[in-house]
């Protein structure tokens, strides 16, 4: 029965064209309502809210994703392909290297593979569709070279999943750098 009535106050708030985070909320709040009404539960609702937002180290999360925009206007991504192509841009499939370590360098910096893609991206696929790569294959390296964000630190889920399971992030960057290298 709580699941229905999750599943479609989840629905319900999509469907009337919620934003996804404002549907969550929704769903919460029916959720917890159908639990147990009474007039305790928008307090407690209201605690729990404020409880699960209220962490210095979840404080990172907006942080990053400000620092990403920062330096995708201040011209950072294209100083960071411009030193790859230094050292790897005379090789022969140079540009597919150059990809490689620039969403690489990125995602350390920015901790998600997102906004490294959408950073990247913008500048990388047309260089290279340019200098003769297909478009499709120029999309596809940029998003997979963008799949190793999530492991290599600082990373984004890294934080939310050392938030949410208790689990030390030292740790969990240190243990995330070799395989992301």
């Amino acid at each position: 029965m709580i699941i229905a009535v999750f599943i479609v106050s989840m629905l319900a708030g999509i469907a009337i064209g919620l934003p996804i985070a404002m549907a969550l909320l929704l769903c919460a709040i029916c959720t917890a309502m159908a639990m147990g009404g009474g007039v305790a539960n928008p307090t407690i609702i209201a605690r729990t809210l404020m409880q699960g937002s209220d962490s210095v180290t979840m404080m990172a999360l907006p942080f990053f994703i400000l620092a990403g925009e920062i330096m995708n206007q201040g011209g950072l991504t294209k100083r960071i392909i411009n030193f790859c192509n230094i050292f790897l841009g005379r090789i022969r499939g140079g540009l597919g290297y150059v990809t490689i370590f620039a969403c690489l360098i990125f995602a350390a910096l920015v901790g998600s593979a997102v906004a490294a893609c959408a950073a990247l991206g913008a500048m990388l696929i047309p260089m290279m569709v340019n200098s003769g790569y297909n478009r499709e294959e120029s999309s596809a390296l940029v998003a997979s070279a963008n799949l190793v964000a999530p492991i290599m630190p600082p990373s984004v889920p890294m934080i939310v999943y050392g938030v949410s399971a208790g689990v030390s992030i030292n740790s969990m960057f240190m243990a995330g750098i070799a395989p992301a290298v």
